[in-house]
């Protein structure tokens, strides 16, 4: 293999060596002329029911896009909120004719794809079974099949997800600014909790289909390998029973920004990072004049690449975060400009006073900013054409925007139109920096008091957007020291006397990711020794064994090395139970009290680790490891609860983790103490 290596390695120098001696390296290509571009037009009709819909030719290769879009106003769902992704969930269960299961297999059979979602659905296949898979798609909406027993389902995984994300500051933090942009009664605003999800009836989901789903407003696409004769047969067929609707969508309320820029705070103790949001609402929209200055600025500022101001800035200079972005929403119902951060806690005062330097300073463009900016942007736009969703997109949007018909054919020359003069100017329409709402989901035990330096105004909410007061940082009581701490957690779990007889653990735990189950069995034992099996349908795709010495990783079969640094950490651990050693270490620093979900919990810091441990139970109900990836520091919280009995010492049988953002629950089925031998380790 590594001959192999080596080979590839001296044809791309040698290739490189003769490239060299006919192009001189030091000058700057120079770029070609704007190229024209040609967007195909689709074909369009309009079915008796009002269905829009346009066709695009498109014979290079075997397959076909269709794109099913709905345009009208978000409706408020107030106490049934969350209706509308219980209804597109329901969507694809089945017809009168064909059952769920069948419908599926159907589908997978044909190696094509069909989704539905709440304002409209998408299928993608190979040409030649199109018409068995259009016939389908088009079933799933005219003919939906909403049964109690699958809404009974789709409702139990949607308050599933939610309370799997109880402690996300990523979720808590964009429920809470929508609320507070747009107002907790408005269709942006608005959010499902378990009592409106509990409320839903198969009456509202029926109700929310003939409100959403109607082909008076909706535009069907269909790009790729067929012919519009027999294409436009097939969908006058399909759709035949599709019935319009009557219903009048309310406009949506005209929304406003705060009247002078305030800091608004959430506060997630058991956050591993702070949630930074901030932004405005504004008019522009995209058949304005000014809309390719706007979206040039957007770009030089936040949207573009990985050299953008904010993130150059927020990461590059200062290791706040591994990214930061803005974006700049013309949609025809919802214009908005946004930001957006996850930084470590402790910088996040720095981190939204660098954001708003940037966002500032945007009145100021440099040419070669500007340039830079533009040719990146056609250059998108060009590879963006390959894809057959971008067209589809493209002829949907020249409608429903009100655009020019020459709109995108023009797209590549109004970019290269535009002046410094232009887009510095135009920032003033959609960001608004003396009228901005800055947000933050974060522990702010880390950050509370220096967010009162930055000289906003700083507001307080809970986790549904009510008004809360600062959170209070409690004190510890004098009597209260590490070692104290230490002995009535091992107290609380059994004693010291049988903590320490025990040699090794075994679990055996499930979890989702990603909607996948996921089995995990993971043994440890004194020495750092550890190993852990990730399950996936009863077969073992990931193994990272440990055994005390030297460690190895092993993914789908293929075996590394443990990295040195990981290595290293499970050398560190060399007791299942640290808790035994605090009383005689001098590496312990006691901490204040914190809240770990919803309790108080007294805070010991040991190195990058901090531990924390209920005040009134003495048990271990979280740990926070700080590591270091990709160059920047980050914090992988996990916690503990629900504790059983287990051979005479209480265990945790939940544990929820939080890894790059990503949250897990952990549910044990089992435990086995001091059954570990050396053969687990190999």
């Amino acid at each position: 293999m590594k001959k192999s290596l080596y080979s590839i390695a001296a044809v791309f120098f040698i290739s490189g060596f003769i490239h060299a001696q006919v192009i001189d390296i030091n000058k700057m290509p120079k770029p070609g002329p704007t190229p024209t571009v040609n967007i195909a037009t689709p074909q369009t009709f309009i079915l008796k029911n009002g269905l829009t819909v346009m066709v695009v030719e498109d014979h290079k290769l075997p397959r076909v896009n269709t794109t099913l879009t709905f345009d009208h106003p978000p409706l408020v769902e107030g106490s049934k909120a969350g209706v509308s992704g219980i209804m597109a969930d329901l969507l694809g269960s089945g017809t009168s004719k064909i059952s769920k299961d069948d419908f599926n297999k159907k589908v997978d059979f044909l190696g094509a794809s069909i989704n539905y979602r709440a304002n409209g659905a998408s299928a993608n296949t190979l040409s030649k079974y199109y018409p068995e898979i259009l016939n389908l798609f088009a079933a799933g909406i005219t003919d939906a099949k909403f049964s109690a027993e699958e809404l009974s389902k789709s409702k139990e995984r949607s308050i599933a997800g939610l309370k799997s994300n109880e402690l996300s500051a990523q979720v808590i933090g964009t429920r809470v600014f929508n609320a507070l942009t747009y107002g907790k009664n408005s269709a942006l605003g608005e959010y499902e909790t378990e009592q409106t999800l509990n409320a839903i009836t198969l009456a509202d989901v029926q109700d929310s289909y003939q409100k959403n789903y109607a082909p008076n407003n909706g535009y069907l696409v269909v790009i790729g390998d067929v012919k519009y004769a027999e294409v436009k047969k097939m969908i006058e067929k399909a759709f035949d029973g599709w019935k319009k609707s009557d219903y009048k969508f309310q406009a949506l309320p005209k929304f406003a920004n705060v009247t002078k820029t305030e800091i608004n705070v959430v506060d997630v103790p058991t956050a591993a990072q702070s949630v930074i949001l901030l932004g405005d609402v504004h008019e522009l929209k995209m058949k304005d004049p000014k809309y390719f200055a706007a979206t040039t600025a957007n770009y030089i500022l936040g949207g573009g690449s990985l050299e953008t101001r904010v993130n150059m800035n927020l990461r590059e200079k200062n290791g706040f975060t591994y990214g930061a972005y803005t974006t700049l929403d013309t949609s025809k119902y919802d214009s908005n400009f946004s930001g957006s951060a996850n930084v470590r806690g402790e910088v996040t005062d720095k981190a939204i006073k660098e954001f708003m330097t940037e966002i500032k300073g945007i009145k100021t463009i440099k040419p070669e900013e500007l340039h830079n900016a533009k040719e990146k942007q056609k250059g998108s736009f060009i590879l963006s054409l390959e894809r057959p969703e971008t067209v589809a997109r493209f002829a949907l949007n020249l409608i429903t925007q009100d655009l020019p018909k020459d709109f995108y054919t023009n797209y590549l020359k109004s970019v290269d139109a535009l002046t410094v003069d232009q887009v510095q100017k135009v920032s003033d329409e959609f960001i608004k920096p003396n009228n901005m709402r800055v947000f933050v989901a974060g522990k702010t035990s880390q950050f509370a008091d220096q967010l009162d330096t930055l000289g906003y105004p700083v507001k307080y909410f809970d986790a549904y957007a009510n008004p809360a007061a600062k959170p209070e940082v409690k004190k510890v009581d004098a009597n209260v020291t590490v070692a104290s701490i230490a002995d009535n957690y091992l107290a609380a779990i059994g004693g010291k006397d049988k903590v320490s007889k025990i040699t090794s653990i075994t679990s055996v735990s499930s979890t989702k990711m990603q909607g996948m189950e996921l089995g995990i069995k993971n043994t440890q034992a004194l020495g750092g020794k550890t190993n852990m099996e990730v399950s996936m349908m009863g077969n073992v795709v990931q193994k990272m064994t440990y055994d005390g010495t030297k460690g190895s990783m092993t993914t789908q079969g293929n075996k590394m090395d443990m990295p040195a640094e990981m290595q290293a950490a499970y050398a560190k651990e060399q007791n299942l139970f640290p808790e035994l050693t605090f009383a005689a270490s001098k590496d312990l620093t006691l901490g204040g009290i914190e809240k770990i979900e919803g309790a108080d919990a007294y805070s010991i810091k040991s190195g990058d680790t901090t531990y924390f441990y209920d005040v009134k139970t003495g048990l271990k109900v979280g740990e926070i490891k700080k590591q270091k990836m990709q160059g920047q520091e980050i914090e992988v919280p996990t916690y503990y609860s629900n504790y059983k009995d287990v051979d005479g010492v209480k265990l945790p049988f939940t544990m929820k983790v939080n890894q790059m953002g990503q949250d897990m629950q952990l549910d044990v089925t089992s435990y086995e103490l001091n059954k570990a031998t050396a053969e687990d380790f190999k």
